[in-house]
């Protein structure tokens, strides 16, 4: 049976759509797509286990666990604390934290956050020197009690807080659930640690004399300011 002039163009058709890449597939010379945001997200807690972080070597510090998927710190003489190990995986710039403190006993810091800034490091306290006080600890040698970051504010015991801290933009930003508690030009100021918290450089979170939880522990980068 001779071919109809049809049957060739139906052919050709097949033979095209058969050479064609298929839908969603990617040649092996096209780039890479782009990292979407999701993946600028760092989990520093999974709610499981506290894998990637260490016992900060603080002397009379409290028992710490995992129960239901929270981090419990036990109440201890002084300090209790978790330093992050790999110091290599956290940026010094353009980048925010971000965590759920809750204090259950006690009244001191719940949250004592140190985080990188720059070239050196500081610890954004929350509700020290006998529960109230918030600030940073230091700046030019003036600790969170002390500094033009100071402010005094009440917490709830079994009452959790949202806590953000930024470091981007040539400034250090932290709050509280949606209040805004400091703004920090970083121009010819001087950045520190109290002698105390040293332990928890690179990254740490620490508790004085206080039982308390934290969940949701995520370090985000930001994109530089154009």
């Amino acid at each position: 049976m001779p071919w109809s002039p049809g049957c060739f163009r139906r052919l050709s058709l097949v033979l095209v759509l058969l050479a064609a890449p298929a839908v969603g597939s990617a040649r092996a010379d096209e780039p890479a797509p782009a990292a979407s945001k999701a993946d600028q997200v760092l989990a520093l807690f999974d709610g499981k286990t506290t894998d990637g972080w260490k016992v900060t070597n603080f002397a009379g510090a409290g028992e710490i666990k995992v129960t239901g998927g929270e981090l419990i710190f036990e109440k201890g003489e002084t300090l209790t604390g978790l330093t992050w190990k790999d110091a290599a995986k956290l940026p010094k710039d353009n980048y925010e934290i971000t965590l759920s403190a809750k204090k259950i006993k006690g009244d001191d810091f719940f949250c004592g956050l140190t985080f990188p800034v720059r070239d050196s490091y500081a610890s954004f306290i929350v509700g020290g020197w006998a529960g109230t006080v918030v600030g940073i600890s230091s700046i030019n040698g003036l600790d969170a009690s002390e500094n033009e970051t100071t402010i005094y504010r009440k917490f709830d015991h079994d009452k959790w807080y949202r806590i953000r801290v930024r470091v981007a933009n040539d400034k250090l930003e932290c709050w509280i659930d949606d209040e805004q508690t400091v703004e920090v030009d970083l121009k010819d100021k001087k950045i520190s640690t109290r002698i105390e918290s040293d332990a928890s450089r690179p990254l740490g979170l620490s508790t004085f004399q206080v039982t308390a939880a934290f969940k949701d522990v995520k370090l985000t980068r930001l994109e530089p300011a154009q």
